[in-house]
């Protein structure tokens, strides 16, 4: 059978999830956010079932090769093979071994809102059913958002949001081709208060969507227009000021390195560290031995 076979036929299935005694499950939740979360899923074996949800779901496998079979075919999962099972979808089959994935669940209403803005129209927002597929760049996107899980979201929700919002940007891409209309740069009137916004802000959990609101745009057109007027994304923007924050106040207060990194509106202290450490080539104690 061909690549193309299993990505259209791997799982025919008959029944309902709800049809038979499911294999124990074992998830970790990130903090809740409005529309995107990430968890691992653990199974030991057995039948496996995934019942209806009102989200689409992403599903990566994770860990060692997993031989199996559904109704009508045979299979062998291997790290990085992909799932997508639309909003409202049931799936079931049997696997030989314990298995584990990386499940990715989105808000169908981001996916509408993503198309939307990329001025494309609704229908292009339906995903269909496809498994053991490959794509690299959703595929790094998935591994990016369990890293963050892994590491307990120390980069908060703006991470998180331009990770969901990216990850929508490339399964919507699967369609035609549509030419974007030219990024233009934020006025500087724009400019100036969402900046103004993540400087006041910056000792908070900064989002997306907040500083779209700032700005009157888009978070997809947030991004690409505060990228095309500073040269850097809107994250990394938000990092490097963090960085010189901690970085005056190491060099010009008496607070503990712990203070400082939550002060700055790093997570701890380790964060602040370790981007410290990337953009200035020095740890917090280097910086403050200079004082």
């Amino acid at each position: 059978m061909s690549d193309t076979d299993l990505d259209t036929d791997l799982h025919g299935h008959g029944g309902a999830a709800s049809e038979v005694a499911l294999s124990a499950d074992s998830f970790v939740a990130p903090p809740a956010t409005d529309s995107l979360r990430v968890d691992v899923r653990q199974t030991p074996g057995g039948v496996v079932g995934y019942e209806a949800l009102p989200d689409h779901r992403l599903k990566l496998h994770a860990g060692a090769p997993v031989a199996g079979a559904c109704q009508f075919h045979r299979f062998l999962y291997t790290r990085g093979d992909l799932d997508i099972l639309p909003a409202g979808s049931t799936d079931i089959w049997h696997e030989e071994s314990p298995s584990t994935s990386v499940v990715v669940r989105m808000a169908p209403a981001l996916l509408v809102r993503t198309a939307d803005e990329m001025g494309l129209p609704a229908e292009r927002a339906v995903l269909g059913e496809r498994h053991q597929f490959r794509d690299p760049q959703i595929e790094h996107i998935a591994w990016a958002l369990d890293a963050e899980r892994r590491a307990g979201f120390p980069n908060g929700r703006l991470y998180t949001d331009s990770l969901g919002t990216a990850l929508a940007v490339q399964l919507i891409a699967a369609g035609p081709q549509v030419a974007p209309s030219p990024a233009q740069g934020l006025t500087r009137l724009q400019l100036k208060r969402v900046t103004e916004f993540i400087e006041a802000h910056l000792d908070g959990d900064l989002s997306l969507a907040a500083l779209a609101e700032v700005a009157g745009l888009s978070a997809s057109h947030l991004k690409t227009q505060f990228k095309r007027s500073t040269g850097q994304a809107v994250h990394a923007y938000v990092v490097h000021r963090r960085v010189d924050r901690a970085r005056s106040l190491l060099l010009n207060s008496e607070l503990p390195a712990s203070l400082v990194a939550l002060e700055s509106g790093f997570s701890h202290q380790s964060h602040m560290a370790r981007c410290m450490r990337r953009v200035l080539g020095l740890t917090p104690g280097e910086v403050r031995r200079a004082a």
